[in-house]
Formats: structure tokens, C-alpha cells, sequence
């Protein structure tokens, strides 16, 4: 690869650098056109929980514990009147399971109390909710209400940084600046394109510089491998969206 085609994020005008930002997030829709949530999920307060729950957890144990809690526990009053100790017994492979309980059993209050048993549609209610903050209420925003919202995960973070977009590592200013980058419409899909290609390719140890579809868009090309055969067997294929 010709490297001296790469940007120069340090020199990119305010607009080069819009342009780059939503060409990258088209070129990862042809890269990862399955690009999806990974979590399970069948209404917004089943997304909600288990966004609680990915926590400090892989997508593919929270698929693994869902299907029994959410029979289980059925509705907001469900969970606001949980048996601690069931609650927690059925959380446990999750980790921090005494914490999800506590997040879960106050959800399910809070929605009683104050949203008649419902998930409100506004990020202003949501993080209102105990153990929710920005990042799970933008995911249940854009994946439950279709309502666009920037999730702000690690793999957002370090990939917004590394591609230029951003220089903060704080969440809400990360999120400030892709959103005034990306178009409204795109906040949640650019979301789970570069979660994807986060997950897929451009790892935090070893992102596999050599074989990226979008290597000349990204200034930090060279920080991986750009050995093709070398970089090729750092790719994730075995990630794979959720259902």
C-alpha cells in the first residue's frame, strides 16, 4: 500500500475531515454490511436490560443468560419485585452480579413509579434510570425507538481516536464530536459499523493495519501489522452479529 496517500489528520480541514468521517462510515457499511447490535433482544425494556448487563461482559454471555431472565421476568413490575437472591443467581455468569440485581430491581421501580411501567423514548428520562448512562441510553434509543444516537463504547472511542475524528477520550465529548461530523440519520448504523470493524479488525493491541478496507482514510495506518499474510491472520471473522 502507497502510504503517502494516507491523511494527515493534523493538517485536515474542519470540512476534508467531515468528508472523511462519513465516507469511512459508508465504506464500513460495504465492509460489514452485517453490521448490527449483537445483543438479543424482542422490546426496548428486554434491550435496556441487557445493555445493563453487557457491562463488564461479552455481547455473547448476556445472549447466553437472556433467555432465561427474560422469561422469567416479563415486565417492569417483574423486576421491581424480584427475589434478590433469584435475581442474582441467574445474573452471576454475567459478573458484578450483585450490582446488575441492584440496577435491574431499581429500573423496574423507577419505570413503575414514574413511566408507568414503560421505557421512555427520551435520553433525558433514560439516564435518569439507575445504571444507565449515556452510552446505554443511546443504544436503546437508536436499536429499540429508532431514534439516532452515538454509543460511545471502547471500540468507538479508541477507533474515533485512531481515525482522526476525535482527540478526547471522555464518552460525552467523543460523542459530540463524531456527532458533528456524521449525519443525524447515520448516529446509531456509524455506531455499529465501527463497533464492528472495532471487533473485527482494528484490535487494541494488534489492529491488522494490512489488510484494512479503510487503511487510507485512517492517519494511525502502520500502528498494526502491515504485512498482508501477517495482518490477515489477525482478523476476527468468527465475530459475528447477534440472530
Amino acid at each position: 500500500m502507497d502510504v503517502t496517500t494516507l491523511v494527515d489528520a493534523a493538517t485536515e480541514s474542519p470540512l476534508a475531515r467531515t468528508r472523511r468521517a462519513r465516507k469511512i462510515v459508508r465504506m464500513l457499511g460495504e465492509l460489514h454490511p452485517d453490521a448490527r447490535i449483537a445483543l438479543n433482544f424482542d422490546n426496548p425494556l428486554e434491550l435496556l436490560v441487557a445493555t445493563v448487563l453487557s457491562a463488564q461482559c461479552t455481547d455473547k454471555k448476556v445472549n447466553e443468560v437472556t433467555p432465561t431472565l427474560f422469561a422469567k421476568y416479563r415486565t417492569a413490575d417483574d423486576y421491581a419485585a424480584a427475589d434478590r437472591a433469584e435475581l442474582e443467581a441467574i445474573l452471576r455468569p454475567t459478573g458484578f452480579f450483585r450490582a446488575k440485581a441492584n440496577s435491574l430491581i431499581g429500573i423496574g421501580a423507577v419505570l413503575v413509579d414514574r413511566f408507568d411501567g414503560i421505557v421512555p423514548p427520551r435520553l433525558g428520562d433514560l439516564v435518569t434510570l439507575p445504571g444507565v448512562g449515556r452510552k446505554t441510553a443511546n443504544v436503546v434509543l437508536g436499536h429499540a425507538f429508532d431514534q439516532p444516537g452515538i454509543t460511545v463504547d471502547t471500540h468507538v472511542g479508541r477507533l474515533s481516536r485512531r481515525l482522526g475524528l476525535t482527540t478526547n477520550t471522555d464518552p460525552v465529548r467523543v460523542e459530540s464530536d463524531l456527532a458533528g461530523l456524521l449525519e443525524q440519520r447515520d448516529y446509531t448504523i456509524a455506531s455499529d459499523r465501527i463497533i464492528f470493524h472495532g471487533r473485527r479488525v482494528c484490535h487494541a493491541r494488534r489492529p491488522a493495519c494490512g489488510v484494512c478496507g479503510i487503511a487510507r482514510l485512517c492517519p494511525s495506518f502502520g500502528l498494526g501489522s502491515i504485512a498482508s499474510e501477517q495482518a490477515a491472520r489477525l482478523v476476527r471473522a468468527d465475530v459475528e452479529a447477534a440472530r
